[in-house]
């Protein structure tokens, strides 16, 4: 067995019900890497969990040499299931202190494992006087959570996990994002939180039609890397089939030639002995590659709040903010922010409780949530989208809708017969057809697969209308947000940049400390700075605006450079050490045992000092420019 494996399987297979689930199979944990197993429902991910953890055992297989199954020492393993058995007559901190290693309650050990366990409870979103209550009157999910954080507390070698972030509200899957990030052993989990996947992953299996296929990096490295394999092996069987069809030709043509006889019978020797490749499986996802261009171009502001105050009977929240025409703004927060109101107010569904909300000109609203996805109709797909757009050929028709993965037989399936997923994608389909110039969207995805929200991700994307919505998932509002909207309590802040840049800062620091996050008033008030000449910008002073977008701009500059002064202090410290480890091993007369090589710390010092010097000349070029 190769030296870092920790466990290995090789020409597995497993079975159910007379029916091959996982077939012939080769899967190798090394280390502690943290796994991610991807593939359709009913693919057998649950089922190889089983298999790791011991529940399940492989076939007998003549074609086998070996046990099947390795592991390089003892590994102790631990589950989380979907579905828990759990004692539910006992305390949460009965439960808890079940794998505290000391009997000793005043013992430091004891300490320090009740210390470990109260973060771990505080940090899944519970208070500390939870730990009193019987676990029978917790929910499901809450008792789902309390079970992860027994099996953290029993630390294994191996951890699986089947959806853990089912039931995690955000906090509680940041936490738990980390707390893998951190975890010194392997860890290996199915989920369909492609956002969790890309922070935790350092490799993905991906299981399909009971094979595995591994691929290094995370969710977004394998889909890019399977984008690539795709495109590979369309261009050789397109030049296979080419060259099928001239040497096929050729045959044809010379065969009854005496004169070319023997050459039509080469290539036919030469036809019959080639490899044929298969034919590649279509890709379920599909990538839009032109441009999704609105019908009308729009004013340049296509959208201007001031001070616009939203709600029921009681206002949640007041916000200014100015939407410029082509931007796609990510709206989070927490239930209850006012996000969905915030929408409706937008789209003309509830009426403002004060302020102006305005539209620009010639702007086309298209309008998508939950209820509006209800579609009821007996008539196909195929159908019901032709009456929507009878000027379209039916050849037309169907391009369109397989591009929304409504291809083949799916288009004669009735309407009433969809999923919710799948009539929310039709739904979204026709929007997108109808080409509006602005699109308010709550929760487009909810109850779609991975393929269907890759498939409008990539639609999104390609639109070029101006895009305002609203998303729990991570991972979509990572690809296609270009700006984030941020509703807090009873404020509204505002972040120029795309989720995954606004998370990093904020991991920083929160609040005041996370440069470029700005009140939403703030960016009205900096875009129509923007919006004015450059010339005439001095009038402006007048209003104090001015001093205003400089403050801004000031702050963002001051964030760069502290950014940079924490990387040469840190850079140095490391140095100190060296030399004082050095130091040490000198004075020990181990001359030499800890010498490293000193151009690699000072090119690295360097080059922070260099960027630390360009964000404090780019701080004083700003200061000086106003």
């Amino acid at each position: 067995m190769s030296t870092g494996i920790l466990y290995q399987i090789r020409n597995g297979t497993v079975s159910a019900g007379g029916r091959q689930i996982l077939s012939h199979i080769d899967f190798e944990i090394k280390g502690n890497e943290h796994i991610g197993i991807v593939g359709r429902n009913g693919a057998g991910k649950t089922t190889l969990l089983k298999l790791i953890a011991g529940e399940l055992f492989l076939d007998r297989d003549d074609r086998r040499e070996g046990p099947g199954i390795r592991t390089s020492r003892a590994v102790k393993i631990g589950m989380l299931r979907q579905t828990q058995e759990q004692d539910l007559q006992r305390t949460v901190e009965e439960l808890l202190l079940e794998s505290c290693p000391a009997e000793d309650r005043y013992s430091q050990e004891r300490y320090a494992y009740e210390l470990s366990y109260d973060r771990m409870f505080t940090g899944m979103g519970f208070g500390r006087e939870d730990k009193e209550r019987l676990l029978g009157s917790f929910s499901g999910g809450e008792q789902t959570r309390i079970a992860l954080i027994r099996l953290f507390l029993s630390e294994p070698d191996l951890l699986l996990l089947d959806e853990p972030t089912n039931h995690l509200d955000l906090a509680a899957t940041e936490w738990l994002e980390e707390f893998i990030r951190n975890y010194k052993g392997a860890v290996l989990y199915v989920s369909h939180d492609r956002f969790f996947l890309d922070r935790t992953a350092t490799v993905i299996y991906e299981l399909k039609n009971g094979q595995l296929k591994r691929y290094p990096g995370n969710y977004t490295h394998y889909r890019q890397q399977k984008q690539k394999e795709l495109q590979e092996a369309r261009k050789a069987y397109d030049a296979q089939q080419k060259e099928v069809e001239r040497l096929t030709g050729l045959i044809e043509k010379f065969k009854h030639k005496p004169r070319k006889a023997a050459f039509a019978r080469s290539r036919k020797t030469i036809l019959e002995r080639m490899e044929k490749l298969p034919k590649p499986e279509e890709n379920d996802i599909h990538i839009f590659t032109g441009d999704i261009m609105p019908l009308v171009q729009p004013a340049k502001w296509i959208l201007q709040a001031r001070e616009l105050k939203i709600g029921y009977a009681k206002m949640l929240l007041m916000l200014s903010l100015r939407v410029k025409s082509g931007q796609k703004i990510g709206i989070i927060g927490d239930n209850g922010a006012g996000k969905t109101t915030f929408l409706k107010t937008v789209a003309g569904l509830l009426p403002p409780l004060g302020g102006e909300c305005v539209l620009g000109e010639r702007t086309m609203l298209g309008y998508f949530d939950q209820l509006s996805a209800e579609l009821s109709s007996e008539k196909s797909v195929l159908d019901h989208f032709h009456d929507l757009f009878p000027a379209l050929t039916d050849k037309e028709a169907r391009q369109i809708l397989g591009a929304y993965l409504f291809g083949g037989a799916a288009a004669s399936v009735t309407v009433n017969a969809l999923s919710g997923g799948e009539k929310a994608r039709l739904l979204l389909c026709e929007l997108l057809q109808s080409r509006p110039n602005l699109l308010l969207l709550d929760e487009p995805t909810n109850h779609m697969d991975i393929q269907a929200k890759e498939t409008l991700e990539s639609a999104f994307r390609a639109y070029k209308g101006t895009i305002l919505f609203v998303s729990h998932d991570r991972y979509f509002v990572q690809q296609v947000a270009d700006s984030i909207l941020v509703l807090d309590g009873a404020s509204a802040m505002y972040y120029p940049f795309g989720y995954e840049h606004y998370l990093a800062r904020r991991e920083k620091g929160s609040g005041e400390q996370l440069s470029a996050l700005i009140r939403a008033e703030d960016q009205a008030l900096l875009a129509g700075i923007r919006a004015v000449p450059e010339k005439e910008r001095h009038r402006l002073r007048e209003i104090g605006t001015e001093e205003a977008f400089r403050d801004w701009q000031l702050r963002l500059a001051a964030g760069e450079m502290e950014e940079a002064a924490g990387t040469v202090r840190e850079l140095e410290e490391q140095r100190i050490a060296q030399y004082q480890k050095e130091y040490e091993s000198w004075a020990a007369g181990r001359p030499g045992a800890e010498e490293t090589d000193p151009a690699m710390p000072l090119k690295k010092a360097g080059e922070a000092l260099e960027r630390w010097t360009k964000a404090c000349i780019s701080w004083y070029e700003i200061h000086e420019g106003f």
